[in-house]
């Protein structure tokens, strides 16, 4: 546990540092785009660098969410109408209900033009995660010790590889050992080396933070940075007490995907298919959100000097979402494209690029000031955060591919 509070306790800080690095360079380069910010300090490379980025770490976000849907949504149908055999039935299937949220709900949300409209969709996802950490704590103290015999966890569920980021597990989780339900503080094992890319994919907001900003009634950098600080904080707290309570309710026996455990322990549980629903509400209203930094990061990238046009809108909406769809239904795994996607485009989005283009653009400061040395000092650990991630994740990868399991 200690290893995942020093963890998001890093991370959390130096995403918030990198939030105030991004707001004084837009005052200061006179630019509310990401890309165009990248533009006026490095031109067209600084540009393709933070585009191919926003792209790639939106990418992943959706791709989770709709990973939560495609293996949630049969589940909770299956329950909600008592079924026993799933097999050959079409509203059963993972693929085609994902197709079909896309296009009945996302796809709608994710046309409106605005931000400021998905506000209100922001807050009732926000309410339904608040419901499944309020629940990950009440279980804690109605479930016993996992030592007990009635603890029968099923094979299948052990052995599934997806791991979806709404549930931040710790480190001590992957431990197989049979023991007592005393936690473990610090484990060091394969799975140790996604911790950092997975918390830092946890923690990426940046491309939506300028966006945002620009919509901001009597804007200011100040009330910008609390807004940043209020919404970092909560999101620490809820990672950090899911995390927690979720540990110390299995201890070892806890799995990747937390519901998936309660399922194994409990069964059938109506407070259980309540959470299962708020996730899924939560996750699906989230989808228009990660479009929107996409779509705008796209059409300044192809069209930057166009006026807006609906048809360009909407079919850079509708091939952003068919392309998610696609690697949500023939990608077999999620968690290694979360690590590769936390390792490079996270950790440019707030490591690299936001510290590259404050000590491109600020001039006011000179090199020596304090406050350039320690955009310089951020800009150096990121690139080792990348690749340092990068080349223990390859490392994994070529253990696993020879046999060598996890």
């Amino acid at each position: 546990m200690k290893q995942t509070l020093i963890l998001l306790t890093f991370v959390s800080i130096f995403s918030l540092y990198s939030v105030h690095l991004l707001l004084k360079t837009a005052n200061e380069g006179g630019s509310l785009l990401y890309e165009q910010l990248g533009h006026k300090a490095f031109g067209l490379v600084g540009k393709l660098a933070a585009s191919g980025s926003i792209t790639m770490q939106n990418i992943g976000a959706m791709s989770s969410y709709l990973f939560i849907v495609k293996y949630e949504l049969p589940l909770v149908i299956k329950a909600l109408m008592n079924i026993e055999d799933a097999t050959g039935l079409w509203y059963l299937n993972g693929d085609y209900l994902v197709l079909l949220v896309s296009l009945v709900l996302i796809l709608p949300l994710s046309l409106l033009r605005n931000l400021g409209y998905l506000g209100y969709t922001s807050g009732l996802s926000l309410l339904c995660m608040v419901f499944f950490l309020i629940v990950v704590i009440c279980k804690k103290f109605e479930i016993s010790c996992p030592d007990d015999d009635a603890w029968i966890i099923s094979e299948t569920i052990i052995n599934s590889t997806f791991t979806p980021p709404t549930t931040l597990i710790p480190d001590a989780a992957l431990n197989t050992t049979d023991g007592s339900c005393r936690p473990h503080y610090f484990i060091f094992n394969s799975q140790t080396v996604y911790a950092v890319p997975i918390l830092t994919f946890s923690f990426v907001c940046h491309p939506a933070i300028l966006p945002i900003y620009e919509e901001l009634k009597d804007r200011s950098r100040k009330r910008m940075m609390n807004v940043s600080k209020i919404s970092f904080f909560a999101m620490f707290l809820m990672y950090l007490l899911a995390a927690l309570f979720g540990y110390l309710t299995f201890y070892e026996r806890v799995e990747s995907e937390l519901l998936h455990t309660y399922s194994s322990v409990l069964g059938t549980d109506i407070l259980l298919l309540v959470v299962r629903l708020a996730v899924l509400v939560a996750v699906t209203l989230t989808v228009p959100v990660v479009i929107f930094p996409i779509r705008g990061s796209l059409t300044q990238l192809l069209c930057p000097a166009k006026d807006f046009s609906w048809l360009r809108h909407s079919v850079i909406t509708v091939s952003i979402l068919a392309f998610t769809n696609l690697l949500v239904i023939f990608v077999p795994t999620i968690r290694d494209i979360f690590g590769f996607i936390g390792a490079s485009a996270a950790a440019m989005l707030i490591f690299i690029l936001p510290s590259a283009f404050y000590i491109k653009l600020v001039k006011k400061e000179s090199m020596k000031s304090v406050q350039k040395i320690g955009a310089m000092l951020f800009l150096l650990s990121g690139i080792v955060v990348m690749i340092g991630s990068m080349a223990l994740i390859v490392l994994d990868w070529v253990h696993n591919a020879h046999g060598g399991g996890h």
